[in-house]
């Protein structure tokens, strides 16, 4: 007779039984998997939230660093009638907008712009004069070239027999090399001016004027090119006042010039782009703006500020991360008594409180920056000390030591900024110290999936076994019943 289940011969709950001791050998072990399952994954999430702190202060201290970022100097434009570079609607307000290299001399120049920078401008004669009469006149009966130019930049146009003013225009505009020359039709609406063909060029600065060779000497085409082929007749010329121009500007009454309208180190690292001429007096004269080269303060200022603020930001994540719980209601943070998160929250702050020989300034306490109660930084707003509050102290280590702001973190071998980088880099850096950690977690956490394949085989050994056990006690539970049956049924009949 074939049992098909367990318990099916006996009429024992068998079945059950084998569930019950399978669940009581499995539910401990798999616990245990899931428990330290459960701990890594917490302590993978708090490194990689503290890896990801440390890289956004690491960022931070990357720009105060930098002598280039700490030595920034300030160009600022003050024009007449009270808009400057530092107003809302920014440097395009005035008449020129300036930039300082970190090697400007701080200084205070007087400037006007009395003239703008432009290219050269070239029209046809009037219809009276041999010029066209309308856009569909025919330029020339015979085909030709022309080449336009302007010092070393040129392109060529071909000219088709019959082709008309409009075409001609479209094919200067259209040319693929064309290096800003611009041709335009202006329909005078008279029988004597007719239609004017006008050329302008875009590369400014005196002698810079467009040139245009009528390359075959075509008669035709003398009406729109300024010479011949030997470059020795003058066909078309600018009118007066239409010929290339450098900008000019005064600096302290000195006269200056440039050939375009970006004047750079006229005054030495400082570069000014002139956008408009100054505006004149009663009397015609060009007022002068002020231009003011100084330390870039609020630049710094704001680096300064950001890196107390990203410094805080990092002891609180680690705060967070590496907390024990108040009560047994509170769960313990991911890195709760983790001597990693403890040894670089003290090497921090045993970097920020450290002296910097190679700045006068000394240390961060100087800079106004000093520690709180609990470990964070701060620029207090009140004197503690009586030396004058943290932003007293700022403000004055800005105007009045500003170099020695910048060495205090970027001093080569004392440097705030430089060594905090260098220690944090030892931490983040791809084989640093923190992401071979956060590895060797995750590396822990494939040999539990590991673990678990391995104790499900178990398990379906085990059941199996057991039920090999209980498929024994089945079947000779079933047979003793069916000698029972047969021997009850026996004495029965012979009661009979």
């Amino acid at each position: 007779m074939a049992i098909q289940s367990l318990g099916v011969g006996s009429g024992l709950a068998l079945d059950d039984l084998v569930k019950q001791l399978l669940e009581s050998e499995r539910k401990p072990k798999y616990d245990r998997l899931d428990q330290r399952e459960e701990k890594l994954e917490a302590v993978i999430s708090g490194l990689g939230a503290l890896k990801s702190k440390m890289d956004d202060f690491k960022d931070t201290v990357n720009a105060l660093r930098k002598e280039n970022q700490l030595g920034q100097r300030s160009a600022t434009a003050y024009h007449p009638g009270g808009s400057s570079s530092e107003d809302e609607d920014g440097p395009n307000t005035g008449a020129f907008s300036a930039e300082a290299s970190n090697s400007a001399v701080t200084g205070s120049y007087k400037i006007a712009i009395t003239q703008l920078a432009s290219g050269s401008r070239l029209e046809t004669a009037s219809a009276a004069s041999g010029g066209f009469t309308s856009s569909s006149d025919v330029v020339s009966n015979t085909a030709g070239s022309m080449t336009f130019k302007v010092g070393s930049d040129s392109f060529d146009i071909n000219v088709t027999a019959g082709m008309t003013l409009q075409q001609l225009r479209n094919a200067v505009n259209n040319a693929s090399e064309n290096f800003g020359v611009t041709a335009s039709i202006i329909n005078t609406g008279t029988a004597d001016g007719g239609a004017k063909l006008v050329f302008t060029s875009e590369k400014t600065g005196a002698g810079n004027d467009l040139v245009i060779v009528n390359n075959d000497d075509i008669a035709d085409l003398q009406r729109v090119s300024t010479t011949d082929s030997s470059e020795t007749a003058t066909y078309l010329a600018p009118a007066a006042g239409n010929e290339a121009k450098n900008a000019k500007a005064t600096i302290d009454g000195i006269e200056v010039e440039s050939s375009t309208n970006k004047f750079e180190n006229v005054i030495e690292n400082v570069s000014f782009d002139a956008k408009a001429l100054s505006s004149k007096d009663a009397n015609g004269v060009f007022e002068e703006s002020t231009l003011k080269i100084g330390f870039d303060s609020d630049g710094v200022e704001k680096l300064v500020r950001d890196f107390v603020d990203n410094y805080n930001a990092l002891m609180d994540e680690m705060k967070n991360l590496t907390k024990y719980g108040a009560s047994e209601l509170e769960e313990d943070g991911p890195l709760a008594g983790d001597f990693m998160a403890r040894d670089i929250r003290t090497g921090l702050a045993n970097i920020v409180a450290s002296s910097v020989p190679g700045s006068e300034l000394g240390s961060l306490f100087q800079l106004g920056v000093s520690f709180d109660r609990d470990g964070k930084l701060q620029i207090t707003a009140n004197d503690e000390y009586g030396i004058g509050s943290g932003e007293d102290l700022l403000k004055d280590a800005l105007s009045d030591h500003f170099d020695e702001v910048g060495k205090l973190f970027t001093d080569a071998d004392s440097g705030i900024a430089t060594r905090i980088y260098d220690y944090l880099h030892e931490y983040t850096t791809f084989g640093g110290l923190l992401r071979s950690r956060e590895d060797s977690y995750k590396d822990q956490r494939e040999e539990i999936y590991t673990e678990r394949e391995r104790l499900d085989l178990q398990m379906m050994d085990f059941e199996q076994n057991l039920r090999k056990k209980y498929l024994g006690l089945d079947m000779t539970v079933a047979r003793l019943n069916q000698t029972r049956n047969a021997m009850i049924a026996s004495l029965s009949s012979m009661g009979g």
